[in-house]
């Protein structure tokens, strides 16, 4: 099972960018998908999740600007960024339970880098 995630990049406050994430591999089910960030010197903390059902969770720093979602079918979970601000700049990382050979396991997308400039 592999992780892929794109859409990070360079953008000045305000503006928008999209993440995406898609597993691959032999894939039986997947958990609770969520996106994680990690700044310069700082802990990788949670900024949004979304449960099988489409239930979103959203950390406070980001509620009403950025939005996740699911496709279930394609094995993706995407993250909307909108008004993004340059305390948002860090490295996205998306994490995935996955079912696969008969045991669960979270796996890591390489992680995108985020810049948001003043």
């Amino acid at each position: 099972v592999q992780l892929q995630a794109s859409g990070g990049g360079l953008v000045q406050a305000g503006e928008s960018l999209r993440l995406s994430c898609a597993a691959s591999g032999t894939i039986g089910s997947i958990g609770v998908m969520g996106w994680y960030r990690q700044a310069l010197g700082q802990q990788r903390v949670l900024v949004a999740a979304i449960t099988t059902g489409g239930t979103p969770n959203y950390a406070d720093s980001v509620k009403g600007r950025f939005t996740i979602s699911r496709d279930n079918a394609k094995n993706m979970v995407f993250l909307q960024m909108n008004s993004l601000k340059p305390e948002d700049t860090a490295v996205y990382y998306c994490s995935v339970p996955i079912f696969t050979r008969g045991t669960w396991r979270t796996y890591w997308g390489q992680g995108t880098q985020v810049t948001v400039s003043s």
